[in-house]
């Protein structure tokens, strides 16, 4: 198990929990989109070339889509290090029924959906979870 930075409390390990699903595509997207390089100013030719040009305009453009860029790369270190912070703690959980319930939790799964799939009640599920929780919170 590698070592996170990142400590997380239970409150916040809850709410991991509950966005990793879309937190894991989110990742996928941004990655994607930052890869891209396709910022295209205008480019002008002949007489136009060597006229005044209005100052700002298209460096307060590039200026915005490196601070957006910047903002996107943030909130997607944010995401990594949740997402490998349930990811380094997963075998911390042994017992099989707390696996099927982080499994499903992670897959997207509400506790009345994972109650219904592994017949049993929405309270136990969320007694499950709350003790998956505690496991991932420990040191």
């Amino acid at each position: 198990m590698n070592a996170t930075v990142t400590k997380f409390n239970k409150h916040q390990i809850y709410g991991i929990l509950k966005n990793y699903h879309w937190m894991v595509k989110e990742i996928q997207r941004i990655d994607h989109y930052l890869s891209e390089t396709d910022f295209r100013g205008a480019a002008q030719y002949g007489i136009e070339a060597t006229l005044p040009k209005a100052q700002g305009v298209v460096g307060k453009a590039l200026e915005n889509e490196v601070i957006r860029r910047v903002n996107k790369s943030k909130r997607l270190q944010k995401y990594i290090e949740e997402v490998n912070f349930i990811n380094e703690r997963i075998p911390l959980i042994t017992d099989e029924k707390e696996k099927v319930v982080l499994d499903c939790l992670l897959d997207g799964m509400s506790l009345t959906g994972i109650s219904k799939h592994m017949g049993i009640s929405r309270v136990q599920i969320t007694t499950i979870r709350d003790d998956v929780v505690d496991k991932l919170a420990r040191d």
